[in-house]
């Protein structure tokens, strides 16, 4: 007998589509049923998902991707994660007095990205027009969406300080100057009438690639840079940090700035190969983990037991402490990835995870970068405090809950994408006027002290969190999956992934499993704090598992069941038949299929 799950996982030979709202899979679909394919419905979706859940995605957001075209028959990493100002500098952010960047407001502002990526991606990928993949936006925008109550919650408790603080917010969140309640039909006007406008500049032009890049320069060199640059020569707005700031961010710096397409960093374990971004992202992270755990025999372990959380929590804490000494834009930085994912360091690194908890920060010394590991311990040591880990919401005045959303298609003729848009969200920075959106955040993980991988430089992407994967299995492009989550994304993909790849549940019941995570590490996230020894478990796994956590050492904090992680996934079988599948949990993830 097949085993309980909370939904069934869907089968089918046309096309899947999951994502982490219904609307937005109901959206992508669509696409499919209309001719379009993996990527025209995976921008159709992103741009929804900017809709109803603004308060994790946005415009002005970011974007990864890893994505398997039938036609290059190639795996690509699409990267629209926007890079740091001109006048983004550690002497000019200190001189206003700061020692680590806000997590709102404008100056941790980076040039918005996924824009460009979605574009990128249309115009490379796709096969639909500019107009076919932004109507169904424009329609949720203008008619309206049932507004989350999570996204409401939140508007609530930002409601007095937009007020004062980001009238521009209020306006647009609280139009009539109250907060919309939870599941009321809720519209955004203007940001219906900005992609009406850039669909009329797009189709100004003839062909389908001359309007993508239309549309294009109508973000990034035409109105919408012009309206967000007019606004940030006089805006001065609080932040964090307490104090009001004026941002960084030109016209000039989004007309010199597009999305590129890139290798993605792989690595073999059991038969597969994950495909992740590079160390601009902690995309590595999971990579680095893998090579850890090879060495442990994960099947032979209850994929609910303590022995596999104790395993693969002490496994990711050390690739989480490389992450913090050695990753970083490898455009500015040499990044040793080459000897992190090497069997004579993972040996190492190994013989580290022990009986019990650790509640040290070990990362491993790289040859040649002795100074490197040093300086970057010591002002941890400084500047890593420990206490909660901030998310990237505007935990301090409102409700707390996520940061990102996730989509995973594949269609009928094997083409995937598995992509993680952020940012932008309407928290995180006042909404720029006549456009209908707001700016993103992701500065905050740069570090004011020069000398290390992460620290702010002009044109320098930030490490950011974002993190979607793509397994191949025998070498054949087969598996999308990923989750929000910011500094859990890979710690929830990676229980995801080894319990699918040993334990031989199929996709559902593998995202069903009980989920955890570790907060030991400093945070991406302003202020970069970190909890030693810290797991966090949903109750899910029972007393008994958690009991025998606590014996091994772990700080336990038990989440109520349901409530941690959000993860979609896709399969494509050798012979064409297709899967997905979406969390139950906060009960809007959806996979839809046939």
């Amino acid at each position: 007998m097949t085993a309980f799950t909370t939904r069934p996982e869907i089968l089918g030979t046309f096309g899947v589509v999951t994502s982490t709202h219904w609307i937005a899979s109901a959206v992508g679909m669509s696409i499919l049923e209309k001719g379009g394919n993996a990527f025209d419905a995976a921008v159709a979706t992103g741009f929804v998902l900017q809709i109803v859940e603004p308060h994790l995605c946005g415009p002005g957001g970011d974007m990864p991707a890893v994505i398997y075209s039938k036609k290059k028959d190639k795996v690509e990493v699409i990267c629209a994660q926007g890079p740091a100002p001109a006048g983004a500098t550690i002497e000019h952010y200190t001189a206003e007095g700061l020692s680590l960047i806000p997590g709102d407001g404008l100056l941790a502002t980076v040039i918005p990205g996924s824009f460009d990526g979605w574009m990128l991606m249309l115009r490379d990928y796709g096969s639909m027009s500019v107009r076919d993949v932004l109507e169904p936006a424009i329609y949720y925008a203008e008619h309206g969406h049932p507004m989350l109550p999570r996204v409401s919650a939140t508007i609530k408790g930002l409601a007095a300080f937009f007020e004062k603080e980001w009238p521009t917010s209020y306006e647009t969140w609280l139009p009539d100057g109250s907060a919309p309640e939870a599941h009321a039909n809720f519209r955004n006007p203007v940001l219906a009438e900005t992609w009406k406008r850039v669909i009329a500049e797009a189709e100004g032009k003839s062909g389908r690639e001359a309007q993508v890049e239309a549309a294009r320069d109508a973000f990034y060199r035409g109105f919408v840079a012009e309206k967000i640059d007019d606004y940030l020569k006089t805006a001065e707005v609080m932040d964090a940090s307490g104090n009001r700031h004026k941002g960084v961010l030109t016209a000039a710096d989004m007309a010199n700035w597009s999305a590129t397409i890139e290798e993605p960093l792989t690595y073999d374990y059991h038969g597969w190969t994950i495909a992740k971004i590079g160390p601009w992202g902690q995309g590595p992270v999971f990579l680095q983990t893998l090579s850890i755990l090879k060495g442990f025999d994960l099947a032979a372990m209850n994929p609910a037991g303590a022995d596999f959380v104790h395993t693969v929590v002490e496994a990711m804490k050390l690739a989480f402490a490389d992450r913090e000494v050695y990753y970083g834009d490898p455009d500015f930085s040499e990044v040793p990835i080459a000897h992190l994912l090497s069997e004579t360091y993972a040996a190492e690194r190994r013989k580290l995870v022990g009986a019990d908890a650790s509640f040290d920060l070990r990362p491993g010394i790289v040859p040649g970068f002795e100074a490197q590991h040093d300086l970057t311990m010591k002002m941890l040591g400084a500047d890593s405090k420990t206490g909660a880990v901030y998310e990237p919401t505007m935990a301090h005045l409102s409700e707390k809950r996520g940061d990102t959303v996730h989509i995973d298609v594949i269609d009928r003729d094997g083409n995937m994408v598995s992509v993680t848009p952020s940012g932008g969200w309407l928290q995180s920075s006042p909404t720029v006027p006549g456009l209908g959106f707001c700016l993103n955040s992701r500065a905050q993980m740069f570090w004011l002290k020069s000398g290390l991988p992460t620290s702010l430089a002009p044109g320098k992407r930030p490490r950011t969190t974002l993190t979607p994967s793509l397994g191949l299995y025998e070498g054949r492009p087969t598996l999308a999956f990923g989750t929000p989550g910011g500094d859990q994304q890979e710690q929830w993909q990676l229980s995801f992934f080894l319990r699918y790849a040993h334990h031989k549940l199929n996709l559902q019941a593998a995202i069903d499993q009980p989920l955890f995570h570790t907060s030991h590490f400093p945070g991406s996230f302003y202020p970069r704090t970190r909890e030693p020894g810290s797991l966090m478990a949903e109750a899910n796994f029972g007393p008994e598992v958690l009991d025998a956590l606590r014996r091994k050492g772990h700080k336990l904090t038990v989440a109520d069941v349901w409530t941690i992680g959000r993860l979609t996934a896709a399969r494509r079988d050798a012979d064409g038949l297709l899967r997905a599948a979406a969390t139950p949990r906060l009960m809007q993830a959806y996979a839809i299929g046939r």
